[in-house]
């Protein structure tokens, strides 16, 4: 019975990695090759000669810097705000407590695409169009990841909150000591879909961004395609450098990435 699951999940791998190893083969073809059959896309010669035009003939690098600049942020100041908001409705008395969790709970019953409209006044109001606070600022609010660091604050036993108290600990304390270190596997869960979902963001950059020069990869790589949708090596080679690190975070955190697909509920 093991072969045939191993062999099963071989076939699903290869099944998985084929766009991603033809995405990278067709990249390093020469412009212009004559392809008459599917294994002439395999044949040498092989050139980086494209890689190096898009990157310094277009701004595809500096949109790349822009996407994960906004990933990183977007991604640390999310969970640390859902980390503190979680602690708070969990472990910190105050009034109104439960109808505060409802009313964050509340949040994932309304679609991102009904507070766009709002969202947009708001950030025209304040000055955050075609600027980096714009891009980062509005993203921050997560409801997913209050709840689920809430849920895990909530798996913690309040004895050993009370001897921390005891021995003079106080809030900040217990938050920084105890429960961020018991609960650094959801934290890191929660960091790595944050920061694949901003990675992948493209309503939001796209509607409050103008400047090329602020565009992420999401928005900027279109631009790029409608210039050459007669090549295939181009599409590739800008398509291969955008999935770079994508690709990279997904080999390093694979465990955590199931871990946090898992306890999130989130699917498809």
């Amino acid at each position: 019975m093991k072969w045939l699951y191993r062999t099963g999940s071989a076939i699903m791998a290869l099944f998985f990695a084929a766009p991603l190893v033809w995405m990278l083969v067709v990249s390093v073809k020469e412009e212009g090759m004559k392809i008459i059959t599917v294994l002439d896309w395999f044949k040498p010669p092989y050139s980086l000669a494209v890689y190096q035009e898009v990157l310094t003939t277009t701004k595809l690098s500096q949109w790349t810097v822009n996407s994960l600049l906004v990933a990183v942020v977007v991604t640390v100041l999310t969970v640390v705000f859902a980390a503190m908001a979680g602690f708070a409705l969990s472990k910190v008395p105050f009034r109104y407590r439960t109808w505060m969790f409802f009313f964050i709970l509340g949040g994932l019953l309304i679609p991102g695409e009904a507070t766009i409209i709002p969202l947009y006044q708001v950030a025209k109001d304040l000055d955050l169009l075609n600027s980096y606070s714009g891009l980062i600022i509005p993203m921050l609010a997560s409801p997913v990841a209050v709840i689920v660091l809430k849920s895990f604050f909530d798996g913690v036993p309040n004895d050993l909150l009370e001897s921390v108290q005891i021995d003079g600990g106080g809030i900040w304390r217990i938050f920084t000591s105890i429960m961020l270190p018991l609960t650094r596997p959801a934290m890191a869960s929660m960091a790595i879909l944050t920061f694949i979902g901003s990675w992948n963001n493209f309503l939001w950059p796209f509607l409050s961004i103008t400047d090329d020069n602020l565009f992420t990869l999401p928005m900027g790589i279109p631009t790029l395609m409608g210039q050459y949708s007669e090549d295939y090596v181009k599409p590739m080679v800008i398509n291969a450098i955008a999935s770079v690190p994508i690709i990279i975070l997904f080999i390093i955190f694979e465990k955590q990435i199931v871990k946090g697909i898992s306890m999130s509920g989130i699917k498809g």
